[in-house]
């Protein structure tokens, strides 16, 4: 098998290096790591050393210099990538953003607040389809909802009592580091 080395004149090479420098400086290190790879290439290194030096494996750095040589620049940047597609759609999610601004207890809880197994709930009853409580938030998330932790305060505490506590008490009990001795 024979190595493919790809042919490019130095403006190129100098342009596909300012693409990298910019795809970097977005934050786009995979596309920066694949039009490193096409300039090593150019530059005569075969698609081994190539992997090495970029500690990727052979096989991809070999599609990504075959996508370069057949798309160009196209080749190498960032496409779709696949995964498994939503279970909900669009109108679904709008509607299950409508659900949590009109409450819990518009929908037959009792709690004032949301959680993410209630929401579990709530999607399955309205659209037969099942979800971890923790992928819950991240479609909460998506959706422009933000976490809300409870504030823990006694119910029946003294507010005078605590106060005086902070002030007086709390000082005396907390641990103070040890002092040094000065030589």
């Amino acid at each position: 098998m024979q190595a493919r080395f790809l042919q490019g004149h130095w403006q190129t090479i100098k342009r596909l290096l300012r693409f990298k420098k910019e795809a970097e400086e977005d934050g786009e290190y995979r596309v920066a790591k694949r039009i490193h790879a096409v300039v090593l290439n150019m530059e005569g290194r075969p698609s081994t050393e190539v992997a090495t030096l970029l500690k990727s494996p052979r096989s991809a750095v070999s599609l990504w210099l075959k996508r370069y040589e057949g798309q160009g620049l196209e080749g190498v940047l960032e496409g779709h990538r696949s995964g498994r597609p939503r279970d909900l759609t669009a109108q679904q999610l709008t509607a299950l953003a409508d659900i949590i601004d009109s409450g819990p207890v518009a929908h037959g809880f009792l709690s004032g607040v949301w959680t993410s197994p209630m929401i579990t709930r709530v999607i399955h009853d309205e659209f037969e389809v099942e979800y971890h409580p923790g992928h819950v938030r991240k479609i909460l998330y998506h959706l422009g909802f933000s976490v809300q932790r409870p504030k823990r305060i006694l119910a029946r505490a003294d507010e005078q009592k605590r106060s005086r506590w902070i002030r007086y008490t709390y000082p005396h009990v907390k641990k103070k580091p040890k002092r040094r001795e000065r030589p």
